[in-house]
This record gives C-alpha cells, sequence and structure tokens, in this order.
C-alpha cells in the first residue's frame, strides 16, 4: 500500500509539473506572437503609407536601414522588391497565407517555424491601394529555441523537480498512512484515525468481538477433549487423509514410549495388524484387530471419516484386552471345571442308586452304598457352598458387617473344627502367637483361615505338623499357617490361587478337595485388605501368611 501511495503522490507531482510547465510555456508563446505581431502591424502601417506615396526611394532608404525584412508583391504574387533577397530569384508570393489573406481581406498575418524548431517567422501584409502587398516579416528565437538554449538549467531544474516531488511524495506518504500504520487491530474502537474510516473499524471491532467469543468457545472445548482424552486408558488416535498423525492421547504415548507419535502412522507402529486396521480404515473401511506387545493383547478398532472428495481420515482406538482375555479364559475354565467337578460325584452317586434300585445289591452292602452315596452327596454340596461362596466375593463379599475379630481366638476354632480330621491324618495341629484384633467379616476370615489349614492338614505326611499362628509385626496383624508337607513346586506356586488349579489331582481327589479352597482365600484377603506371601520347597512344607494393613 505505502509504494501505490507513493507513486500515486509523486505522478499526481509529476502529471501537475509538465502540465504547468506546458501550459507556462504555451503561455509564453502566446505572448511573443502576440507582441510580435502587434509590433509588426505597426511597423507595417507605417512603411505602408511610404509605399502608397510611390516614393520608391524612399522605401529602399527604410529597408537598407530596416533589420526586419520588408517585401513588395505583386498582385499577381511575383516579389517587386525584397529587402533581403534578390526578388529577380524568388519564387512566386500568390500562395503564402499571409499575402492571400491581405488580397482577400486587406490585412494578413501568419507564423512559420523553422525546420529545427529553434527559429519563428512573423508575417504580416497590408494590402496597398494600388493592389500590391506590403509584408513585413520579423525572425526571433521561437520558445522551443529558447528551451533549446537553457536545456541544461532546464534538466538540472526538471530533476530537482523530481526530487522535490519524490520527497514530498515520500513525506505526504508517510503523513497519510501513519494514522493507518497506528491502528491497534485488538481495540480498533481506541484509534483516532481518519473519520471514513469509522465504519471499517466498527465492523473491525465487531469481528474482533465473534472472533474471541469462537477462540473462547474453542479453547473451551479443546481443554475438555484434552481432559477427556487424558483421562482415557484406551488409546486414541486421530490421522489425517495423508495418514499423518493429528492427535494421539496419553495413553498411546504411554504404549509406544519409544516411538514417535507424529508423522506418518507408521512412525508410530510397524506391527502388521495396526498397519492392517489403519490402512483399511483411510481406504473408507472400518477395521478391527488385535496387536500383541510386551506380552499383552490389545484390541484395534479404526473407523474412516469421509473426508473432501475421495479422500479418508480415521479414528483409532487402541484397548488393552488382557485382562479381558484372561477372564475370558478363566471363565471358560471354571465353567469347564465346574461342569467335570459337578458331574463327578453326582456320576457315583446315580451309579450305587441305579445298582440299588435294580436289585442287584446285597442286603449287607445296602449300607455302605449309602454310605458312599452320602459321602458323594457331602462332596456335592460342599462345591457347591465354595462355588456360592466365590461368587459373593467375586461380587464384594457376603452381605455381613466388618465387626472386631480376634485373630488367635479365631485360629483356636479353626483348629477345634480340624482336630478330628487332623487326628486321623496323624498330623499334629497346634494354634501359637498373641492376642491381636482386626476389623473383618468374621465368617469370610474363618473360612479363609480354614481353607489354608484344611490344606495344610490334608497335604501332610503321616507324624507332621501345622502350626497357626496369630500375631503383629510392626503393627500390621497377620496370619501364619505353616505345615511339614509335600511343598509346592516354584512352577506351580503362582498357580495354586487360581480356581481349581490342584498340583497333585490324584492326591485332591483322595483328599476330597474341591480346588477352590485357596482360590477363596485369595478373594477373602482382596475384600480385607490383606497380602498373601507364599513360601514352600518340594518336600520342605509351606507357609502361607495373611498380612491385614495397619489399624
Amino acid at each position: 500500500m505505502r509504494k501505490r501511495v507513493f507513486g500515486s503522490i509523486f505522478l499526481t507531482a509529476l502529471v501537475t509539473l509538465l502540465l504547468t510547465a506546458s501550459l507556462l510555456l504555451a503561455a509564453v508563446h502566446s505572448g511573443l506572437s502576440g507582441n510580435a505581431r502587434e509590433r509588426l502591424a505597426g511597423e507595417c502601417g507605417y512603411i505602408a503609407r511610404i509605399a502608397e506615396r510611390g516614393d520608391r526611394a524612399a522605401l529602399e532608404e527604410i529597408g537598407q536601414s530596416y533589420t526586419d525584412r520588408i517585401t513588395l508583391v505583386g498582385a499577381d504574387g511575383a516579389v517587386l522588391y525584397d529587402n533581403q533577397g534578390d526578388e529577380d530569384s524568388m519564387e512566386n508570393h500568390r500562395q503564402r497565407p499571409e499575402i492571400e489573406q491581405a488580397l482577400r481581406d486587406g490585412v494578413g498575418a501568419s507564423s512559420r517555424l523553422s525546420d529545427t524548431l529553434s527559429q519563428q517567422t512573423y508575417y504580416y501584409a497590408q494590402r496597398l491601394q494600388d493592389g500590391t502587398v506590403l509584408r513585413v516579416a520579423s525572425t526571433a528565437d521561437s520558445a522551443f529555441g529558447a528551451l533549446s538554449a537553457a536545456s541544461p538549467w532546464i534538466v538540472l531544474i526538471v530533476l530537482l523537480a523530481l526530487l522535490v516531488a519524490a520527497l514530498l511524495a515520500s513525506w505526504l506518504t508517510h503523513v497519510f498512512l501513519a494514522p493507518i500504520v497506528a491502528l491497534d487491530l485488538h481495540d480498533p474502537l481506541k484509534n483516532d484515525a481518519y473519520d471514513e474510516l469509522s465504519p471499517l473499524l466498527q465492523r473491525m471491532a465487531k469481528q474482533n468481538r465473534r472472533i474471541e467469543a469462537q477462540m473462547s468457545e474453542l479453547k473451551r472445548r479443546q481443554a475438555e477433549f484434552d481432559d477427556v482424552t487424558a483421562r482415557m486408558d484406551e488409546g486414541l488416535v486421530l490421522f489425517s487423509a495423508m495418514g499423518d498423525i493429528l492427535f494421539a492421547n496419553r495413553a498411546v504415548r504411554a504404549l509406544f514410549p519409544k516411538d514417535s507419535a507424529s508423522g506418518g502412522y507408521l512412525t508410530l507402529c510397524r506391527d502388521p495388524e495396526y498397519v492392517r486396521v489403519v490402512e483399511e480404515a483411510l481406504g473408507g473401511e472400518s477395521a478391527h484387530g488385535r496387536m500383541e506387545k510386551d506380552g499383552r493383547v490389545y484390541s484395534l478398532t479404526a473407523s474412516s471419516v469421509a473426508g473432501e472428495g475421495q479422500s479418508h481420515a480415521a479414528v483409532l482406538f487402541v484397548v488393552d484386552s488382557t485382562e479381558r482375555d484372561q477372564a475370558e479364559r478363566q471363565r471358560q475354565e471354571f465353567t469347564a471345571n465346574v461342569s467335570h467337578e459337578l458331574k463327578t460325584p453326582l456320576t457315583s452317586i446315580m451309579g450305587y442308586a441305579e445298582i440299588m434300585e435294580n436289585g442287584i445289591v446285597k442286603p449287607a452292602d445296602v449300607a455302605p452304598f449309602a454310605g458312599k452315596i452320602r459321602a458323594e452327596a457331602v462332596r456335592l454340596l460342599t462345591l457347591i457352598e465354595d462355588i456360592i461362596r466365590l461368587s459373593q466375593l467375586d461380587e464384594g463379599g457376603a452381605p455381613a458387617p466388618f465387626e472386631p475379630v480376634e485373630l488367635r481366638a479365631l485360629c483356636g476354632t479353626v483348629r477345634d473344627r480340624l482336630q478330628h480330621k487332623a487326628a486321623a491324618n496323624k498330623v499334629a495341629l497346634a494354634v501359637t502367637g498373641e492376642p491381636v484384633t482386626v476389623q473383618a467379616q468374621r465368617r469370610t476370615l474363618e473360612q479363609m483361615v480354614f481353607n489354608l489349614a484344611d490344606n495344610a492338614v490334608a497335604y501332610n505326611r503321616a507324624g507332621g505338623s501345622v502350626t497357626i499362628e496369630a500375631g503383629a509385626e510392626g503393627g500390621a496383624p497377620f496370619i501364619r499357617v505353616s505345615d511339614t508337607g509335600i511343598g509346592i513346586a516354584p512352577a506351580d506356586q503362582a498357580r495354586v490361587f487360581e480356581r481349581f488349579y490342584r498340583v497333585d489331582k490324584s492326591h485332591s481327589k483322595m483328599t476330597g478337595g474341591t480346588g477352590l479352597g485357596l482360590s477363596i482365600v485369595k478373594h477373602g484377603a482382596a475384600l480385607h485388605h490383606a497380602k498373601i506371601e507364599l513360601q514352600s520347597a518340594l518336600g520342605a512344607g509351606t507357609t502361607i501368611t495373611l498380612r491385614f494393613p495397619k489399624a
């Protein structure tokens, strides 16, 4: 804009200068021409009076001393006398404009420039009484000639004028644009500019308010989006139609800490399933896949977002499905195990009952068969109770209140319940420690300790021992069950708390266990915010400790 304003002002000044010079030149030329004609008219009238008296000698005498040219022309255009030339060798002047005009009107005048335009000759002619024409001519420098003679000074003046015009244009440009340049576009109404700019500034202020409102709304929505995506456990990635990563939330950056979450989609991950899912979404199709990374399983879901033309952007969700898959696998295993465990005692019950129903059994064997049916029914009932109890713990425990429970007394109750079984297995059962109280669900906690002690008795050796200890270490209450039994192999220690998992299936059948005892302990510990510690070695016995939070 500055260049355009400067150019306009400079051009205006230049045009004004040229127009002024032209008008001045025309005025000077017109003034000189008028003065010359008036002078020649007066001189021609004086000489004409002498020529009309027929005094040729007087006319020649005047011509000798007269600096201008005197020419006497006959009515036919022949030159009769010329004070500066040979009349006999001169051409006919009948067609000269001033001669024609004088013959017709009595007087005539004209002017002619020289070929070089440096001189101009003025002519004035007057018709005499005898029909001849007296013409007086005066030659002087023309305006163009005067300009040519003064050309060095004119060039200097023109250059000086151009410099002045440029400086003036620059100054005026600064003066005109200074208020505009100083405009505060963030607060247009406080500007003291030209009145003509007021409508524009009003519209700018209104537009600024609208933009500020829109920007505030965008920032609010962006903050909400950032807050939501930052709290998401699922990974979220947005891709442009060109496959560039537009956005990746915290979960994605944590999943791929060594990869770049910017640039093209291949910079984030090169897993074949990931690449397939993203490319299908960029191609306009929704896609699903599974990807394994660092021992975990992730579900990939990509959706296509239609863009301009045939292009498609994409949105990718990355969900850690490891626990879900494990839970599904455990559910399937649990269902299969429950079916198997329920089927085994029911098959025995049905077999014995069918033999008795068909009368095949001897009367003496009826009582033993009934005892076996009862034993299998008890085993079935125990299994069902354990399943119900485990289901309750999965749902957060039975609706029983927490109450103060003295652990050493609880351990004594468990010992009393297992004393008969321990004696039958030739295992010594003892309770040690000191009184300590925790807030707990009494029934659930008693079931947990019972299951630990029951396993310690069942998987012990004849002549072995089981010790149930209660107390506190560092202010944290604990219950510790130690035995001198067969022990648990290191490979099995991580799985013994799984449902229906048995280290020795043949021994478990002999002991009549359901395979849910330690799983109930695990869920009960979670309910009471307790930690489980397992120490065991094959042939050296097992120690399991329940550590409760400090009171």
